[in-house]
């Protein structure tokens, strides 16, 4: 069969469209994808929006179906059924050629680094430029722009094997950006680093979203990750999205239990010494209430001073864990009341101290 396109028409479909901030970039509708020979699907019935200039994280115990999602995203896999909609592009309909095209456009960050071993950081660098024929003094411009970004300008001329996995990933992630991509897509771009070189590489892509406007949208298990770096999340597991939102919604409210075990693995549990001293009704005079105050980004504030002057008495803060995700408090604190307050009198004193309160129980120290 021949398929005539009417001229200009091809030249219109590789040609990004320049929304604003906010519109959508990346779209996936109904996505599925089965392996041959498989029982089960990778992914089923994906439905995912990506907005221009946001950092979307997806996120998801190991085998969960992050890493086949993200390669249908550029099309290193096939999807067995739905559609992956990229600045008004359907990769379905793109030839061979035009894919080649359009991946030159969005870069893509490896866990692996994938540097080449007998070129120097710079020439690293230079590689794709090279392939796609621009000529030497654009390169030289480029690369030393970028080397600039990512702060390896002294490292130009090392090895690969004389650098940090710090520095690897820097140069993996100057090389993503040689084309100008409007997409940055990142497959666990950390999870083989360590903690304090993490944190330098998540300050890094959050740089680069800010001064370049570059939609990132990357795939990881690290909690820490989200917590740090993305504006929405989207929990995946066996194939399927269990929920999605701002992080500071999805981290502080989780709706699903695998997304309470991954993102806040604390969420209802309690310290181990004391769940043996936990009674559901006051036991001895001295029982003491135990109440849980949670915060999730909806107004209340975590003011430890102003819950005191409203509940007189022993005041002891069992357990904190309230962290400030996108300037919203999000977490929960356990306190242990003097022993003259019931739980009705609680509802009434600390209702607006939290966003949620829960009367957990009475502890009687033995």
């Amino acid at each position: 069969m021949v398929s005539l396109t009417i001229p200009g028409e091809r030249e219109a479909l590789l040609t990004p469209t320049m929304d604003a901030p906010g519109k959508v970039h990346v779209q996936i509708r109904g996505l599925s994808k089965r392996y041959v020979g498989q029982t089960q699907e990778a992914l089923k019935g994906i439905d995912l929006q990506v907005k221009r200039g946001e950092i979307f994280g997806i996120i998801g115990r190991s085998g969960a179906g992050k890493s086949t999602l993200i390669r249908c995203l550029n099309r290193l896999e096939n999807p067995t059924q739905g559609t992956v909609v990229i600045d008004g592009i359907d990769l379905s309909r793109l030839t061979d050629r035009e894919l080649v095209a359009w991946r030159r456009r969005t870069g893509m960050i490896f866990q692996h680094f994938n540097l080449l071993s007998a070129k120097t950081v710079r020439e690293n660098i230079e590689l794709p430029l090279k392939v796609a024929g621009v000529p030497a003094a654009q390169r030289r411009q480029k690369v030393d722009e970028l080397l600039a970004l990512v702060g390896l300008e002294e490292r130009q001329h090392a090895w690969p094997a004389q650098l940090s996995g710090g520095q690897k990933q820097r140069v993996g992630i100057a090389r993503a950006l040689v084309h100008d991509p409007e997409l940055l897509l990142c497959d666990e771009a950390t999870s083989a680093l360590d903690p304090e070189t993490t944190r330098s590489i998540l300050t890094l892509l959050k740089k680069i979203n800010q001064q370049r406007h570059i939609t990132i949208v990357l795939i990881t298990h690290e909690m820490d990750v989200v917590h740090d770096l993305c504006h929405q999340v989207a929990v995946i597991d066996q194939g399927e999205i269990l929920e999605r939102g701002p992080v500071w919604q999805v981290y502080s409210d989780p709706q699903q239990e695998t997304t309470r075990q991954l993102l806040n693995p604390q969420f209802a549990a309690l310290p181990e010494a004391l769940q043996p001293l936990l009674t559901p009704t006051r036991q001895q005079p001295d029982s003491r209430l135990l109440v849980r105050l949670r915060y999730n980004g909806q107004g209340a504030q975590p003011d430890l001073a102003a819950i005191s002057a409203r509940v007189p008495g022993a005041l002891t803060l069992i357990y904190s864990a309230v962290e400030w995700v996108e300037r919203k408090p999000t977490g929960q604190l356990l306190l242990l009341l003097d022993a003259h307050h019931d739980a009705a009198q609680v509802y009434d004193l600390l209702t607006d101290s939290a966003d949620q309160l829960e009367v957990t129980g009475y502890v009687t120290e033995s």
